[in-house]
């Protein structure tokens, strides 16, 4: 008789684990931070900056949410493992040593770096509280109550170093849509928190859901409309005309989707929220990419 077929999955190769544990697969972590980041470069610039800005700034956003992702996963290892959706990530599972994540994590870091180097001094500038901001995240679940929002401040700098490299100075108009972002960060990732809610009660980790509570529908509703009115203010005055009301208006409509999902505080239905959020951000980017395109 031949031998019975073995179970056990087959071993993985390296690169599909480093594939895993910066959620290749998984784009929806660094849409949201592209868009924003979009819109402040054109913002900055009147109107299209030019491939090597655009270059720099897609590939700076990837890179460093991919190695956000590397040092998010070494802290919250021993977390991990007691989280549903966390169970089987790479470093939680052994499959990629601490060692590996952090070197990966420096390696992608310093490529960021490497980019932002062919712009201003001034952008360079900022890009170090930027990357500081990265690696202190992970560890403010175990003390602050409201981590999201020292999330929204790492992921914020996009815009800070997208004018600093088009203008060489970070104008009060840069910081209105910094601070519209915070409340956009605020309300997705409040979303993505809902999700794991029952899970991080049980091991001790705080997140904006938790602190919330029976408010955080609310709370997030509150934050996007927020979001919403801050960029209105700055965006509006441009004289972009109706590209940008539309773009406005998209993304409102998305919001109120938004309630529908996770009203009723399911699993799925907060998932689905979260995982569709950078779409109010590519509502908001075409709206202001097509307004400079018509108006120049």
């Amino acid at each position: 008789m031949p031998a019975p077929a073995s179970s056990a999955a087959p071993p993985r190769s390296r690169l599909s684990l480093y594939l895993d544990l910066i959620r290749f697969n998984r784009p929806a972590g660094w849409l949201v931070l592209v868009w924003p980041t979009l819109v402040a470069l054109w913002v900055a610039a009147g109107g299209f900056p030019g491939g090597h800005l655009l270059a720099v700034f897609v590939a700076g956003t990837v890179l460093m949410r991919s190695a956000g992702c590397c040092v998010n996963d070494v802290a919250d290892r021993d977390f991990d493992r007691h989280v549903k959706r966390t169970q089987a990530r790479p470093v939680t599972t052994g499959q990629v040593s601490v060692r590996e994540a952090l070197v990966l994590a420096a390696a992608l870091a310093l490529i960021a770096l490497a980019l932002v180097l062919t712009t201003r001094w001034e952008a360079v500038a900022w890009s170090v509280p930027a990357v500081l901001f990265t690696v202190l995240y992970p560890f403010t679940k175990r003390f602050f109550a409201m981590p999201q929002a020292f999330l929204g401040i790492a992921f914020n700098f996009g815009i800070v170093i997208a004018y600093a490299a088009v203008q060489g100075q970070v104008p009060g108009q840069a910081w209105v849509l910094w601070l519209a972002n915070l409340f956009l960060v605020l309300a997705y990732d409040t979303e993505y928190a809902m999700v794991d809610r029952d899970d991080d009660l049980k091991i001790g980790m705080k997140t904006s859901a938790i602190t919330l509570g029976r408010f955080d529908v609310a709370g997030v509703m509150l934050c996007f409309a927020l979001c919403l009115a801050l960029t209105a203010t700055v965006l509006l005055p441009l004289g972009l005309g109706w590209p940008v009301w539309l773009g406005l208006g998209a993304a409102a409509a998305q919001v109120a989707w938004h309630y529908t999902l996770i009203r009723q505080r399911t699993r799925a239905g907060c998932f689905v929220a979260f995982s569709k959020s950078h779409w109010i951000g590519v509502a908001i980017f075409a709206g202001v990419a097509l307004g400079y395109a018509l108006r120049n």
